[in-house]
């Protein structure tokens, strides 16, 4: 079985078992997360909410908090002799699905 989820203003595809990074949140380590934003549920059978499946629930344990890798954004505007470098890495949570329920 697995379901869409939205989190933080994006959908994601989980499994239980599965691990996801998600935008950083502000949850313990080893705490419980319940997502019910369920957009669809797939398996054997199929169910897609108008926007949410009701009744619909992905229970998620929070595994840890990190940042990802570090992006270069660079400018550079001719005939001027001016450039910029920026760098920047996003915070991200990992999460680990428990279970998926309907």
């Amino acid at each position: 079985m697995y379901a869409i989820v939205e989190r933080g203003g994006k959908q994601f595809r989980v499994e239980e078992g599965g691990k996801l990074r998600v935008a950083a949140f502000a949850a313990e380590v080893g705490s419980e997360l319940v997502l019910d934003k369920v957009l669809m549920l797939g398996g054997s059978t199929l169910s897609v909410g108008t926007p949410y499946v009701e009744n619909a629930q992905v229970r998620a344990e929070v595994v840890e908090h990190g940042r990802g890798d570090k992006i270069l954004v660079f400018k550079k505007w001719r005939r001027n002799d001016s450039r910029k470098l920026q760098g920047h890495r996003q915070n991200y949570t990992t999460i680990k699905i428990t279970s998926i329920s309907a």
